[in-house]
């Protein structure tokens, strides 16, 4: 099992309003991928030949995360198709859901620029992402 990312809230995250800003949970929600991935595809991946790009991104702000939270956030693997797939968050605080986000990628070859199929390797290491259930 992987643990969930574990997110350090940095004074600049917060806005007037003392939670954290609608903006920053991108961050967060790259940082987990990047968690995710170097336990499931190892450090050694090759992003350059067989990346991943983000094609769109939704957030659900259920309730404001503060300065002293510590959230946890959990993901898993939704739809997946030839080229790309989809990512769902959990984001909690002390176990309460403060947001739920997901994050639609296409696999990408920096070098050709142009999309790939999802490689064999990384279709397999999704098996270790729970799958969603709506």
């Amino acid at each position: 099992m992987i643990e969930p990312a574990a997110i350090q809230i940095r004074f600049s995250d917060i806005d007037v309003m003392g939670h954290v800003n609608n903006a920053v949970y991108l961050s967060y929600l790259e940082y987990t991928r990047v968690h995710y991935f170097k336990q499931i595809l190892s450090e050694s991946w090759d992003w350059t030949t067989n990346g991943i790009i983000l094609a769109h991104t939704e957030v659900s702000y259920i309730s404001p995360i503060l300065l002293n939270d510590q959230p946890m956030i959990h993901m898993k693997i939704g739809k997946t198709g030839n080229k790309s797939f989809t990512l769902h968050y959990t984001i909690l605080v002390e176990g309460k859901i403060m947001s739920k986000a997901s994050s639609t990628l296409v696999c990408y070859n920096t070098h050709l620029r142009k999309s790939i199929p999802i490689p064999l390797l990384m279709k397999e290491s999704f098996l270790h992402l729970k799958t969603f259930q709506a």
